[in-house]
């Protein structure tokens, strides 16, 4: 077995190593799915407020107010808060309240 023989206590740190990062790799991967399915649904929602919400003849600034108020209503439904009540409340995080969920 590979390293066995340097001593038997290098071979438990090599093993613990591997356990460790493995766990670490599929923690990585279990938030890239969960990241990558709220891009997809993301795009879901736009593309439903799109069809159904707006109406052609409203503005660049008040097409972006209904896409922010459906965020807003997302995020209080799940979270309790809008996501600006997210980041004053959390300004050291880099992400967004949906990486946090």
């Amino acid at each position: 077995e590979f390293a066995s023989w340097v001593s038997v206590e290098f071979k438990l740190y090599l093993i613990k190593e591997f356990q460790r990062l493995k766990e670490q790799e599929l923690q990585q991967l279990g938030w890239d799915i969960r990241r990558n399915l709220t891009k997809i649904n993301y795009r879901i929602d736009t593309d439903a407020i799109k069809t159904n919400l707006i109406p052609p003849e409203l503005s660049p600034q008040q097409i972006n107010f209904i896409y922010a108020s459906e965020a807003d209503l997302l995020n209080m439904a799940l979270f309790g808060k809008t996501a600006k009540q997210w980041r004053d409340e959390n300004p050291d995080h880099k992400g967004n309240i949906r990486d946090e969920a």
